[in-house]
């Protein structure tokens, strides 16, 4: 069997971009490299569990790596698919995942065998729910008939705002989340999560209960509700139903995160729950703390042998090996749209989260870009809000890169424009310490928020505007204590995406440049 491992595999170890050598074609069985010694087989089985049963599992320690077989084809797809652009982690060290040559594991007269079966059967077991959870009551620890698909869930050690958003980025990773209530019941900030199917329920409390979403704080603990289903009246951030996007937003308390949730960069999940900038210090220092990276020894708190791994857990957002503060503030970001984007459009965008000093487009290819930014904590905060969404109907990634910084061309090198210097741009949003866009920052959403309108700009002005862009406006409302300000809500996320980056900035006449963020309010 040894014999199977490609012989290419050692001599490109640091290579991440599977263009680096001739791709097998799909197959349920995936070889991973690089796997740190120590790692046990449930962590090695943890990487495959959210994308679907894991069949059989074959680790070669002396040569650190290991083979992973799926129950079918698609599962493994949907996991190399998933884990391309996020490299997954374990123990903190990054793991190579491709497809293998074999179609199928047979692994039945090979010794050392005994701990991988074992450690298959429990995971089975959970699965097909024969085997009570740890932790869990014995009465509800398996997955019972009629078991709920809904979850309680209380966050203590609340040190920085969690919001619904929040939640739904954890959450989702195991599955469909139909609909959230949050509400706060004896001090304390609460939800109520219903998922499509109470399988996904049962996984998401044996990965996440007793882990903290920061460092250090903000714990989750996690029960199955009484409740079978959840009745969701209005979509605001107290209340989500995923189903019916067209529920009134009712009058909604004063949302739950004060202004400074975004200076924490609130849905950072995983990030140093602060935006680095000058005058906003960590409330507490946590050096070291690890927030869902689970398996570092698995100390206190995290889920015995069958921890999901924080990579899967937490995809994009686990910031392996860090302590949440990573020295990373070059960004690598794919599936662009080659025809379209530009390096001042990538400029705009990014710098809706901080400010974004070089932006390089790779000259070989581009769908490639190389996004340079003040700081770490801003490039995680832009990564975690931009990676995933849209833009010129591409779906777009961002993950750390490998560079520390983006390198300018030298005189007379043939660039095409595509690397440009932006760390002296009037444009920045940040550059003051404590400037209060770092209370505005908030997720790409259909509805914009326009400033600096100078008082001659009708309203027809402003919606002709957006129009001639290229955009359908479905409303549109002025301040009423400021009518410098105004909100339009455009067709799509996608649309207000484009829309930003075409037209902040844009020269309104009388000294007026427009301002243009992402709206956390509907119209």
């Amino acid at each position: 069997m040894n014999s199977s491992t490609p012989s290419t595999a050692n001599g490109n170890d640091n290579k991440k971009f599977k263009g680096d050598r001739p791709p097998c074609s799909p197959s349920r069985v995936l070889h991973l490299r690089k796997i740190p010694s120590d790692v046990t087989e449930a962590e090695v089985i943890s990487l495959g569990l959210p994308f679907g049963k894991v069949t059989n599992l074959l680790m070669l320690k002396g040569k650190s790596q290991a083979f992973l077989e799926m129950a079918s084809e698609e599962a493994a797809v949907t996991m190399v698919n998933y884990y391309t652009p996020v490299t997954p982690h374990l123990r903190s060290q990054p793991v190579f995942i491709q497809y293998s040559n074999h179609r199928e594991l047979k692994t039945d007269n090979l010794p050392n065998q005994a701990r991988a079966q074992a450690a298959l059967q429990a995971v089975s077991a959970v699965q097909s729910g024969s085997l009570g959870l740890p932790g869990a009551p014995t009465n509800e620890g398996t997955i019972l008939p009629g078991q709920s698909p809904v979850l309680r869930i209380i966050i203590e050690n609340l040190f920085y705002p969690v919001t619904l958003e929040v939640l739904h980025q954890i959450f989702s990773k195991f599955g469909t989340v139909l609909k959230i209530i949050t509400f706060t019941k004896n001090n304390q900030f609460q939800a109520l999560l219903q998922y499509a199917d109470p399988l996904n329920a049962h996984y998401a409390k044996m990965a996440l209960d007793g882990q903290n979403i920061y460092n250090a704080c903000c714990t989750l603990r996690i029960d199955f509700s009484k409740l079978t289903s959840l009745n969701v009246k209005y979509n605001n951030d107290k209340s989500r139903d995923f189903t019916r996007l067209d529920l009134p937003t009712g009058d909604g308390q004063p949302s739950l995160e004060p202004p400074m949730a975004a200076a924490f960069g609130a849905p950072g999940i995983i990030s140093s729950p602060y935006a680095g900038a000058a005058g906003f210090a960590p409330a507490i220092g946590f050096p070291q703390a690890t927030g869902l990276s689970v398996p570092a020894g698995l100390g206190p708190g995290a889920l015995g042998p069958l921890a999901i791994t924080s990579s899967a857990v937490t995809g994009r957002m686990a910031m392996p090996g860090t302590g949440g503060i990573p020295g990373n503030s070059v960004l690598l970001v794919t599936n662009l749209n080659p025809d379209l984007v530009t390096p001042h459009g990538l400029f705009i965008l990014f710098g809706v989260y901080g400010d974004v000093h070089r932006v390089k487009i790779m000259f070989n290819k581009k769908e490639n870009a190389l996004v340079q930014m003040a700081d770490a904590n801003q490039a995680q905060l832009a990564m975690n809000h931009l990676s995933g969404q849209r833009l010129y109907g591409k779906v777009l990634r961002a993950t750390l890169s490998k560079h520390q910084a983006v390198q300018l061309p030298r005189e007379g090198q043939e660039d095409q424009g595509l690397t440009k210097d932006f760390s002296n741009s009037p444009l920045h949003r940040f550059k003051k310490p404590g400037s209060k866009n770092f209370q505005n920052i908030f997720p790409p959403s259909a509805t914009l928020h326009l400033s600096n309108i100078p008082p001659s700009v009708t309203v027809d002005d402003l919606k002709n505007l957006f129009t001639e862009a290229g955009c359908s406006v479905k409303a549109f409302k002025f301040f009423q204590k400021d009518r410098k300000m105004a909100l339009i809500q455009l067709g799509s996320v996608e649309e207000a995406i484009q829309a930003l980056i075409e037209l902040h900035n844009h020269d309104l006449g009388e000294n007026h440049h427009l301002r243009v963020s992402f709206s956390k309010s509907t119209i």
